[in-house]
């Protein structure tokens, strides 16, 4: 495939991908949504829909990686060409910031209703100090802000230890799952089929393992939207927990890279 396929598949993909899956955690999450509240379930389904959609619209032209951790596992298995992996990333980065602010502009009243309610920031905060009335010391407030969970991940006991293992055992499943796909018809894949497969294993992932991080199993699934929620013009939007960040990108690389490696010496 050409530079051109690779380029307008994975940016489109990838934005439908971050737009969907953002997208239902707006949903759940924001004041003023119709889904407020709708669970772990809502989102895990949401997420698995937002794959499935995004590798279907880029499957035939890119192949569908969305994901540096896909991508690299393929180059290692040798499924991908070493000099196409920048192209495939850098597209796979923009594609994410476009859907994050896809998702600002879907929900863009529903933000300015949720980070103006007193009872969202003017209140008690899990991480915060508070004074005599009980409002939040804002310079005490949380690293991460308070829709910060609607673009990226953030574990729910911070333990750098657990929380790269928790990202690397996710992302092995996700990427071994795409890698092996059609061993048993020849090797051939299979085709707009494996899409579908995908989506479940990502719904099976979030439902079993998305527990304790979030599950971001894909590094720009996670920093591209915390870029987007760093510079977008939110009213106290909060930190974008920059010092979590490195997590969900090195670890989801980690797995990735081991799934190649593993699928060389079990399936090759």
């Amino acid at each position: 495939m050409s530079s051109s396929d690779i380029f307008i598949g994975e940016t489109i993909g990838t934005a439908v991908l971050i737009l969907l899956g953002g997208g239902v955690v707006a949903a759940v999450t924001l004041k003023r949504s119709k889904a407020r509240n709708a669970g772990w379930l809502a989102i895990t389904f949401g997420w698995g829909f937002a794959v499935l959609t995004g590798a279907y619209l880029a499957g035939g032209v890119s192949g569908a990686h969305l994901n540096p951790a896909v991508t690299l596992g393929l180059a290692i298995q040798g499924g991908t060409e070493w000099s196409d992996v920048p192209l495939y990333l850098g597209s796979q980065l923009l594609g994410a910031m476009i859907g994050a602010v896809l998702v600002w502009a879907v929900y863009y009243g529903q933000f300015h209703a949720h980070l103006t309610d007193p009872e969202i920031v003017g209140t008690k905060a899990r991480d915060g100090d508070e004074d005599d009335e009980g409002l939040v010391d804002q310079a005490a407030a949380p690293k991460a802000g308070p829709v910060l969970g609607i673009f990226s991940t953030g574990p729910e006991i911070r333990n750098a230890v657990q929380n790269v293992v928790t990202e690397v055992i996710a992302t092995v499943v996700l990427v071994l799952a795409i890698l092996t796909q059609g061993l048993n018809d020849e090797g051939n894949g299979l085709g707009t089929l494996g899409a579908l497969i995908t989506a479940l294993v990502v719904v099976g992932i979030g439902l079993s393992l998305g527990g304790p991080t979030g599950y971001a199993i894909n590094p720009v699934r996670d920093l591209g939207p915390r870029i987007v929620h760093s510079l977008l013009p939110l009213p106290n939007k909060g930190g974008s927990d920059w010092g979590y960040a490195w997590v969900p990108v090195v670890a989801p690389l980690i797995g990735g890279a081991l799934a190649g490696g593993l699928y060389n010496l079990a399936f090759a």
